[in-house]
């Protein structure tokens, strides 16, 4: 345990940024889960709506610095590449 006043501050900061940082993934892996599903099941209407809001979620997740800049553009790249080859 922290004996500091600034070391107890910062643990409790970092529990609500690590709480927040696990909710943003969450939101990451189920956007991809369904920009998935969609691919799995050859319906390119539904995977270019998921696409759209995968994309606005890994947008989300960079600007909050839950994730670096360049994995989102990598993720949203692959998630496209892979639509445009259902198409």
């Amino acid at each position: 345990m922290p004996n500091l006043k600034s070391a107890k501050k910062r643990m409790r900061q970092n529990i609500v940024r690590h709480d927040r940082n696990v909710q943003v993934r969450t939101r990451i892996k189920t956007a991809r889960r369904s920009m998935m599903e969609a691919l799995a099941a050859q319906d390119a209407e539904a995977g270019s709506e998921a696409l759209r809001t995968y994309s606005s979620v890994l947008d989300k997740a960079a600007k909050a610095g839950v994730i670096t800049k360049n994995t989102a553009i990598r993720r949203k790249t692959n998630a496209a590449n892979n639509l445009r080859k259902l198409a």
